[in-house]
């Protein structure tokens, strides 16, 4: 039997969960940032106050009624809970009406960032329990949509409490809160190159060489965090490939390119490498979750609190999934065209306008 502050509780999260999520621009949040002032700030935090309860509550309701016994899983139960908690203590705090309000509005929702860094690595232990219990069979379409909901819902949780925190620190030069005004994806695309190549070596004692071209002194507005985290994926992948490939102790290894175009549009990087490709049949695969042609990580010895960005080198299968919902997020995309035998090419796509509003899940339950 459920007690009441518990009833009440999931009550008033079925309620939220009738509202509507509120997307936003990246240009609305620069504009926002570019002229923040006590007031301005204010107004941002109240917004948050409304919109991050709807949000998370979107979220509970869809984990408590997934296909297939995912929602009786151990893991995707202590991601349900976590959520509930975060709603908790977002509604339990009075609407920020002064600055000293908004300071600890900020400690509540920094804290609710920590909360949530492990969601990652949390549910794929959770898809993995289902995967035991029901066979291989169990990524079907309809929990590969989920997962998308589910991520893209993530990513804008993060997006906006983590600006909003920004706005309050000191900015790097350029910087309005997380969004840089003159992003430049040659300087983000050289510290992805340095993190998965020291990463390689670690794996393999070698590691490709990534020359970048094309025009490389572009600059748009965008999130920095966000281009790292696609391009360390896509160069990770592509590292991975070349030194099966090719073998660690080649002579040499194939170089990687990256190559940077800027159209009236978008912002695109291509990356090839030379790491033999991927059969055609398979191509469609890749961005399924839990999918890799690296062995599966041992999840059973990690801690279920996993930081996201420590997981395994590969095996895990969310690299591209999840880099596809990154460009996605606000009006890009990823695609990737493979020469079986060759290698492959990725093209990520962004929005040099920034003007597309958030990609936010639809309600489906």
């Amino acid at each position: 039997m459920v007690a009441p502050a518990k009833k009440n509780l999931l009550d008033r999260i079925d309620y939220l969960s009738q509202f509507k999520q509120r997307p936003v621009s990246l240009k609305q949040l620069f504009d926002f940032g570019l002229n923040s002032s006590a007031e301005t700030l204010l107004t941002q935090a109240r917004f948050l106050h409304q919109e991050l309860p709807v949000r998370l509550s979107h979220r509970v309701q869809e984990l408590r009624s997934l296909p297939f016994g995912l929602s009786d899983m151990p893991s995707v139960q202590l991601l349900r809970d976590m959520y509930i908690d975060s709603v908790r203590e977002l509604i339990e705090f009075s609407c920020p009406e002064i600055p000293s309000d908004d300071r600890e509005f900020i400690r509540l929702i920094g804290n609710i960032k920590q909360r949530h860094k492990d969601v990652v690595s949390i549910m794929a232990r959770g898809i993995l329990e289902l995967k035991r219990a029901l066979g291989e069979d169990t990524m079907n379409g309809e929990i590969q949509k989920f997962l998308d909901r589910f991520y893209i819902s993530r990513i804008g949780l993060r997006m906006l409490i983590g600006q909003h925190v920004a706005l309050h620190a000191v900015s790097a030069p350029g910087h309005v809160g997380l969004i840089s005004e003159n992003c430049r994806p040659k300087k983000i695309a050289q510290g992805a190159i340095s993190d998965a190549r020291n990463l390689c070596r670690l794996h393999y004692g070698v590691a490709p060489e990534v020359g970048i071209f094309g025009n490389v002194d572009l600059k748009f507005t965008y999130v920095p965090s966000h281009l790292h985290h696609m391009l360390f994926e896509l160069l990770k992948n592509s590292m991975r490939a070349v030194v099966e490939l090719h073998g660690a102790e080649a002579e040499s290894l194939p170089m990687i390119r990256l190559v940077f175009s800027e159209g009236t549009e978008d912002v695109t990087i291509k990356t090839s490498d030379e790491g033999g490709g991927i059969p055609r049949s398979g191509v469609s695969r890749i961005w399924t979750y839990l999918f890799s042609t690296a062995a599966p990580p041992d999840l059973d010895n990690c801690s279920p609190y996993q930081a996201d960005f420590g997981l395994p080198f590969a095996g895990l299968g969310y690299g591209l999934p999840i880099s596809r919902l990154y460009s996605r997020y606000f009006g890009g995309d990823l695609q990737v065209l493979s020469m079986e035998g060759y290698g492959t090419d990725a093209y990520l796509h962004l929005k040099r306008l920034a003007d597309t509003q958030e990609l936010l899940p639809r309600k489906l339950y």
